[in-house]
Order: C-alpha cells, then sequence, then structure tokens
C-alpha cells in the first residue's frame, strides 16, 4: 500500500489562515573536526553578522550535544531567499563553506506557528527578548 503524496500546495492550503513564510535552513556540519572550524569561525561570524544586518538572516546558531554542553562544530542558520538555489548560493558564500571546514545542506521551511515577546522599558531605553 502506497503512502499518499502530499505537496507543497496541499500544507500552504492546509494552513492558508496561518503565517506561511516561507525561508530556508542551513544545516553546516564539520567535515574535518573542530580544528579547521575554529580556525574560520571569526570570519565565518563576521559574515553572520553581515546576512543580519542586510535582512537576510532570520536566526542562526550552534546545535549543542545532548549533554547540553558539548559542541561538536554543527550549527544551522535561518535565511530569507528568494529561492532554493538563491539560499544555496548565499550558503555557500560563508567562509566557512569556502574553506571546506564544514558542508552544509539547505532546506525549504515553512514559519507557521510561534511567537516572539520584547520587551521595550521606556524609562531606561532597554529591551529584552523573552
Amino acid at each position: 500500500m502506497n503512502a499518499p503524496s502530499v505537496t507543497k500546495a496541499d500544507i500552504l492550503q492546509a494552513c492558508k489562515d496561518m503565517l506561511c513564510k516561507e525561508l530556508y535552513v542551513v544545516f553546516t556540519t564539520p567535515t574535518n573536526g573542530l580544528g579547521p572550524v575554529m580556525e574560520h569561525l571569526e570570519k565565518h561570524l563576521e559574515f553572520q553578522i553581515g546576512l543580519e544586518k542586510s535582512g537576510v538572516m532570520f536566526g542562526a546558531g550552534p546545535f549543542f550535544a545532548e549533554n547540553e554542553s558539548d559542541w561538536n562544530g554543527e550549527g544551522m542558520v535561518i535565511i530569507r531567499a528568494n529561492s532554493l538555489e538563491h539560499a544555496q548560493e548565499i550558503a555557500a558564500k560563508d567562509p566557512m563553506h569556502q574553506s571546506g571546514a564544514r558542508t552544509f545542506k539547505v532546506r525549504p521551511w515553512l514559519l507557521n506557528e510561534g511567537t516572539i515577546t520584547i520587551q521595550l522599558n521606556y524609562s531606561d531605553r532597554s529591551q529584552k527578548i523573552l
């Protein structure tokens, strides 16, 4: 017995009243241990901050091991792009990927649910993301 086929159009229809924000997730993995990753980390972070400031980046950060302490060099970047090909082009420009310290895979992602709370304090002009 074959499982039914579910398409992007099916999902969009089912979620039509939700946000339906199309984004791309870059999963990035070390190719040869942490040495090369750490060697390129500063340039990688500069690149990431550039994506953030230009409005391309939605969010990014490292994946920690199940012990919630150790890091094996893996990370995830969520970006805004016009297509999967465009997202792959953006990811390929990351100095970490250009150097070969990490490899990457890009997947389309549909953001439907969630919330963000930002606290703004007028008195001292401070803010906090809750």
